[in-house]
């Protein structure tokens, strides 16, 4: 079992950039598929990004694909979503998540494919 604690987000302006931090406790992380999804008000859960267990392969959504950059360090058991060229649209609670399973890109941008899950952090892009 693994728990995540997400830190990082705060109130940017729009063109401005953020780094979120995902700190995992108990199971190493490198024994995890990691991911990044996002909740704007009044809106589903969506997949933002995804790093496989080695840090070799990475997804992203078509919408941050080029301003948002996915990362890990193993040893320090955390992931990173670096966050360049911010919009309003790009303002939500954004949670960490983890899963142990195969890397199979396609099933990981979905939420029910993550056994683990982080509190959230805000994010607010406005001028």
């Amino acid at each position: 079992q693994v728990q995540l604690v997400e830190s990082g987000g705060g109130l940017v302006q729009p063109g401005g950039s953020l780094r979120l931090s995902c700190a995992a406790s108990g199971r190493s992380s490198s024994n995890y598929n990691m991911a990044w999804f996002r909740q704007a008000p009044g809106k589903e859960r969506e997949f933002v990004a995804l790093i496989s267990k080695t840090g070799g392969s990475t997804e992203y959504a078509d919408s941050v694909k080029g301003r948002f950059t996915i990362s890990r360090e193993s040893a320090k058991n955390t992931a990173y979503l670096q966050m360049n060229r911010l919009t309003p649209e790009d303002t939500a609670v954004y949670y960490c998540a983890a899963s142990p399973g195969l890397y199979l890109r396609n099933s990981l941008r979905n939420v029910g494919a993550y056994n683990y899950w982080g509190q959230g952090t805000q994010v607010t892009v406005s001028s």
